[in-house]
């Protein structure tokens, strides 16, 4: 029998791991980032899976794995940057952006948990591609909300987007860790 728990926990482990290692290297550099910023970055990484996907090669040596970390990393900063506002410094302690970091990903795993329940773990059954093609749309509908200043008439908000965002990567990195595609 699988074990989804411990599989989100090695993978978000990972996750939190480079975070807290690009933070002794850079500070929360990222507080400078306005929101709008996030989603591109996010973009920019999920674009470049799906070039990896359809290409089947890279050029630079580095593979899908990584980019699903960060956009598992850029989400959770997106979370942080919606809730604290963006800053000129970096305002805030490496161990702050920890806790901020830990405190996001653990809403998110609820969520996770909540609709995995819901959904039976119908992602399971689905292909990698499928979670970048799903982040590619959710980055696009987080623009769309964005171009709104964050308004919506019946939508889930910009954070439920990162959030959804965060959980199909870790579907991703789950999937090619564990299971490959």
């Amino acid at each position: 029998m699988v074990d989804t728990k411990q599989q989100f926990e090695q993978v978000i482990f990972l996750c939190r791991d480079l975070f807290e290692k690009k933070l002794h290297d850079y500070g929360p550099s990222w507080r400078i980032l306005r929101p709008q910023s996030v989603t591109d970055q996010i973009l920019i990484k999920a674009n470049r899976i799906r070039s990896l996907e359809t290409k089947g090669v890279s050029m630079v040596g580095e593979g899908i794995l990584p980019e699903f970390v960060a956009i598992v990393n850029y989400g959770i900063v997106g979370l942080i940057q919606l809730s604290l506002g963006f800053s000129d410094i970096t305002d805030i302690s490496n161990e702050k952006a920890l806790a901020l970091y830990d405190k996001y990903m653990a809403k998110t795993k609820e969520l996770m948990y909540a609709k995995n329940h819901d959904y039976d773990e119908a992602w399971r059954s689905m292909r990698v591609s499928s979670y970048t093609d799903l982040i590619l749309m959710k980055i696009y509908r987080t623009k769309q909300i964005e171009s709104h200043d964050g308004e919506t008439l019946v939508s889930e908000g910009i954070d439920a987007n990162y959030m959804d965002m965060i959980n199909y990567a870790l579907f991703g990195l789950i999937k090619l860790t564990f299971e490959g595609d």
